[in-house]
């Protein structure tokens, strides 16, 4: 069944749809609408699960092709550029590919339509997944009184302080001040096969090839989510899209190199 979404709205023009990745939330977004605002309407929804969106049972990207349909309804969107990061990229691929009439144009910010778990040597990024969602199981936020408490917990097993930073966001204080995740951490965790495998080459093998409106994926140069292997699977599936190559960035490319990252969506909308 699908749900009503929380969402950041800014801006006027085009719509523009900006959908986060996982413990992503809108507000992870809002510099980047800043900057697009003077160009575009722009709506960042909160994915079910995550942000201030309802917590639910299940989260596949169904779910959320569901919950998105639902959201152009109840906002009246007509037509839409849809803006996908990792999670909401492949979110993104599989909205466009079931409702075209809804879309001008699509783009990929650093994930591939593939399956992360198929090689014999399991995604890195995967293993670091199960790892995080874990740790934030594992967490008795009860019984914790500060973020900083949080952080020496999580860095014992993260020693990247960034990505401490950007997990620790998705944690608030309930009704009784005590500390909890915003992000639904039990369902993420059973769902992750799922969000790492699907919306992949075999989900497209009757959809292709796709020529029903633009497609750009950019990608971050220290990432290894898009690597060059994978170009020629993105162009059976997408013959006539193009790839922006963002330096000095990895995986969270629009945190990373922010004013690059604009100028790339901006040369394709």
């Amino acid at each position: 069944m699908s749900v009503t979404l929380n969402f950041r709205k800014s801006g006027s023009g085009p719509v523009l749809v900006i959908l986060h990745g996982l413990y992503g939330a809108s507000d992870n977004w809002i510099s980047i609408a800043r900057k697009l605002e003077d160009h575009f309407t722009i709506f960042i929804p909160d994915l079910r699960n995550h942000g201030a969106s309802p917590h639910t049972t299940t989260h596949t990207y169904q779910d959320m092709v569901d919950d998105l349909y639902r959201f152009f309804n109840e906002h009246h969107i007509e037509k839409a550029t849809l803006l996908g990061h990792s999670m909401g990229g492949k979110l993104a691929m599989m909205f466009a590919a079931e409702y075209p009439e809804l879309i001008t144009g699509l783009i990929v910010a650093d994930i591939a339509p593939k399956n992360y778990n198929s090689e014999n040597k399991p995604f890195k990024t995967v293993l670091q997944h199960e790892m995080i969602l874990e740790l934030m199981e594992e967490l008795n936020l009860v019984a914790v009184n500060s973020r900083k408490e949080i952080d020496f917990f999580l860095a014992d097993k993260l020693k990247d302080i960034s990505l401490r930073q950007f997990l620790i966001k998705n944690i608030h204080r309930d009704k009784e001040g005590y500390f909890e995740w915003k992000i639904n951490v039990p369902v993420l965790k059973y769902a992750l096969n799922s969000i790492t495998t699907d919306v992949n080459a075999e989900w497209f093998a009757e959809r292709k090839p796709i020529l029903n409106y633009p497609v750009t994926f950019i990608r971050g140069l220290n990432s290894d989510y898009i690597s060059d292997q994978d170009i020629p699977a993105i162009k059976e599936i997408y013959p006539e899209a193009s790839v922006i190559d963002i330096p000095d960035a990895g995986h969270w490319l629009h945190a990373e190199q922010p004013e690059k990252f604009v100028e790339a969506v901006l040369s394709v909308i």
